[in-house]
């Protein structure tokens, strides 16, 4: 069984912190919190040794690079059994368009998350890449309009 960590005050203002923006040194952590640099660190530390941070990532503008669409595509798979569903998320994930492969309940089995230059290069990426996927059955696409990102749960 997993042990749940339970984080004080101190610990959620520096994941807070952390959440909004990874790039920080431990003394600026500690500045912003009010700790020394050491202080911060092994407070950094501990919370990456116990799972809590499990990485820190750069996040990409894809509008800045050429990709100004984001599409959602639902797909019900036509066959059924774990080696239709372990093909189809290998060769999903094997797509550089795809972002995330998610293993779902409800109307559909998968939601990917697609990103492509613009209309004309996603409907490439569906005809050439998506529909050619081991087991595609149903597919519903919805194009992303607008998003806005969240903090995530604290907040």
């Amino acid at each position: 069984m997993t042990e749940i960590f339970a984080p004080d005050a101190t610990d959620i203002a520096i994941l807070k912190l952390l959440a909004r923006d990874a790039t920080p040194s431990a003394a600026e952590v500690g500045r912003a919190v009010g700790l020394t640099q050491p202080a911060a660190w092994r407070r950094i530390r501990r919370l990456t040794d116990a799972g809590v941070i499990a990485g820190r990532r750069v996040v990409v503008d894809r509008a800045a690079l050429g990709f100004g669409v984001t599409v959602f595509l639902g797909i019900r798979l036509a066959a059924r059994g774990r080696p239709a569903l372990e093909d189809f998320e290998r060769a999903a994930a094997a797509v550089p368009e795809v972002q995330t492969v998610q293993h779902v309940l409800g109307r559909f089995d998968y939601r990917l998350r697609i990103v492509a230059r613009d209309i004309p290069d996603f409907e490439r990426v569906l005809r050439r890449r998506i529909m050619t996927l081991p087991g595609v059955g149903q597919v519903e696409a919805n194009v992303v309009l607008s998003e806005e990102r969240r903090p995530g749960p604290l907040g």
